[in-house]
């Protein structure tokens, strides 16, 4: 009887770790890792390969980014601390990249984001992200950590 305790509770064990690992890895649950300095490098350079064309390669966003261009196109909003991407939790900016701002506002929406969910890997998504965080000042980075995953 004691024996099938024992491995009773170590089965259970393991089935709780392999949850916690699935459930802290998936994007759902995830955190943007900006105080990790391999993520900020990673990301820097994805950010550079795939973003700072539209966004600036200093998250400065492009010209009149909240309004509509006459193709009726909003441009690329600045990712530094006068935008507006730490006003959105970390699982909205992740499914945001990957998915694109069709996912949020509708298949009809008009962008010129496209979804990045065949071009860059999750982790790809989580750097980019740490990066464009690990430059925030501390205030913003403590008030976007207040969001939590609302």
């Amino acid at each position: 009887m004691t024996r099938r305790l024992i491995l009773t509770g170590a089965f259970i064990t393991l089935c709780l770790g392999v949850a916690g690992v699935y459930l802290s890895s998936s994007p759902a649950n995830a955190r943007i890792p900006y105080t990790d300095v391999s993520q900020i490098a990673d990301g820097q350079r994805v950010y550079q390969q795939y973003c700072a064309s539209c966004h600036g390669a200093n998250l400065e966003g492009e010209p009149n980014w909240q309004r509509r261009d006459v193709a009726g196109m909003l441009p690329a909003p600045p990712h530094d601390p006068s935008g507006h991407t730490w006003h959105h939790p970390d699982t909205m900016l992740f499914e945001f990249v990957k998915y694109g701002p069709k996912h949020f506002a509708g298949a009809d929406y008009a962008t010129k984001m496209p979804p990045y969910e065949d071009v860059l890997t999750d982790s790809d998504i989580w750097a980019v992200l740490a990066y464009i965080k690990s430059t925030w000042p501390n205030e913003i980075i403590v008030r976007h950590n207040r969001f939590g995953d609302k």
